[in-house]
């Protein structure tokens, strides 16, 4: 693979590309998001849902992605500039969702940083106090900076060395390690008193629970896991070379996204089922709260290996931060570029400055900015900020992606483009879905958000 000023750079090869693919769908959803989902909405259901969506629509979607920045060799801008100037502006709306969520994210990677810190200097006792450990960091200002700062380094010292020698060889490193210590973990909470009976909730269906809920949380998961509508796959879909076969790829990135979040739930879920006595009790203590004050506490329990599963659960979940930090600072870095005509270099200096004075306020959020609440009591700038990128810009952007390739430049533009490198004998499937069950389910799954934000429906 190259990267010169003169030419775009190139995976090496297509096992590069699913890796760091996969590695940006790899990240903190799975590890905190799915677990939870997975123990509120009747573990084995939510878990058969996910899987058939992540296979159909999320596949669908992952190869429209890729496919058409291939063709195009560009990031999200200019893929779509590249059929009409009239139509850049869904690109520039799908390439503001980055700059949205790599700020925030840093924030959380800086948490998962000053955990892995913790365990190694401090006793497991200290971080299990209930929430007052982690609500005493969060609030700290300077402090919580600090651990953000030193997240964000690493991730900009990994993107500055280049798609080859950055991001590629980090994921070809950290995707395998993090597979492996998150089978570790999820043997060693299988062995724990109680954990069979989660293990069973996790993976048998109960089909009383299924719900109009279930099947949005589902379908939103999907879409969060996979990194769509965020400009990333697009752009990784520019590095590819015209051999790769798109149809195994986007095959293999959906196989290993699933097969992580089906690891992150064997963490998880049985543990925890078997602390707190029901899968209910475990998704009361959904998002930050799962992940920093109730597995600290399940991690105390287990006497002296406390520190040790605690060093190791971080460490993996700190290499799923970073996998995701990387596409989103390297997707905005190619956005800037391939839209200013600017280096690489300059860039990136950009995309750094801004992630990091972002990152500033989001993090003085909790303490000297607490008293903004955007979205009412006890809500903070992370909260409105994860909602507008989430909840609201990516099902429109996905949505936007399928009118345009549906009904605009039409999917045989994509289809041919697929079979430069491979057979593709669902294409006309791929187009049904494209065209007429993916946006049917977008504009569900947006109207579901909203309405639940609004007080008005429950998920």
């Amino acid at each position: 693979m190259s990267e010169t000023t003169k030419s775009r750079a190139t995976w090496s090869g297509k096992l590069a590309f699913v890796l760091s693919a996969a590695a940006s769908a790899v990240g903190l959803g799975s590890m905190w998001r799915f677990p939870y989902l997975a123990a509120k909405y009747g573990g084995g259901t939510f878990l058969l849902m996910y899987f058939v969506f992540v296979f159909t629509i999320g596949l669908a979607l992952l190869l429209l992605e890729t496919s058409l920045g291939r063709k195009t060799g560009q990031s999200s801008i200019g893929a779509f500039k590249a059929f009409g100037k009239k139509y850049a502006f869904i690109g520039i709306f799908m390439s503001a969702v980055p700059f949205i969520i790599v700020p925030y994210y840093c924030v959380i990677g800086g948490w998962v940083t000053k955990y892995l810190f913790g365990y190694i200097v401090t006793a497991p006792e200290v971080l299990a106090d209930g929430g007052n450990y982690f609500s005493g960091f969060i609030t700290s200002g300077a402090e919580s900076i600090i651990f953000m700062l030193i997240f964000m380094a690493l991730t900009y010292f990994i993107v500055a060395l280049g798609v080859n020698k950055g991001i590629e060889k980090a994921n070809l490193i950290m995707m395998p390690a993090l597979i492996v210590m998150a089978a570790a973990v999820a043997i060693y909470a299988l062995t724990l008193p109680g954990a069979m009976d989660g293990l069973a909730y996790y993976l048998i269906p109960d089909f009383s629970k299924f719900s109009p809920e279930l099947i949005i949380s589902a379908l939103g998961q999907t879409f969060f896991t996979l990194s769509l509508a965020m400009g990333i796959m697009v752009t990784y879909g520019s590095y590819l070379q015209k051999s790769t076969k798109l149809t195994s790829s986007v095959s293999q990135i959906a196989g290993t996204t699933f097969g992580v979040s089906l690891l992150a739930g064997l963490m998880i879920v049985p543990a925890t089922f078997a602390a707190l006595g029901s899968g209910d009790a475990v998704a009361q203590n959904s998002g930050p709260s799962l992940m920093f004050i109730i597995l600290p506490q399940v991690f105390e329990n287990l006497g002296g290996a406390a520190t040790i599963i605690g060093v190791v659960f971080f460490v993996l979940v700190l290499f799923a931060a970073l996998t995701s930090s990387l596409s989103l600072v390297e997707t905005c870095t190619s956005i800037i570029s391939d839209g200013a005509g600017w280096s690489r270099k300059r860039s990136l200096i950009v995309t750094i400055v801004y992630v990091t004075l972002m990152g500033v306020l989001v993090n003085l959020g909790y303490s000297s900015l607490s008293f903004i609440q955007p979205m009412g009591e006890g809500s903070s700038i992370l909260d409105l900020l994860d909602f507008i990128s989430n909840s609201v810009m990516m099902p429109i952007a996905a949505l936007l992606t399928c009118v345009f390739v549906g009904w605009i430049i039409k999917p045989q533009t994509l289809i041919d483009e697929v079979r430069v490198s491979a057979r593709f004998r669902l294409a006309n499937v791929w187009s049904v879905v494209i065209k007429y069950i993916a946006p049917v389910m977008l504009v569900v799954i947006l109207v579901a958000y909203v309405a639940q934000t609004m007080g008005l429906f429950s998920m």
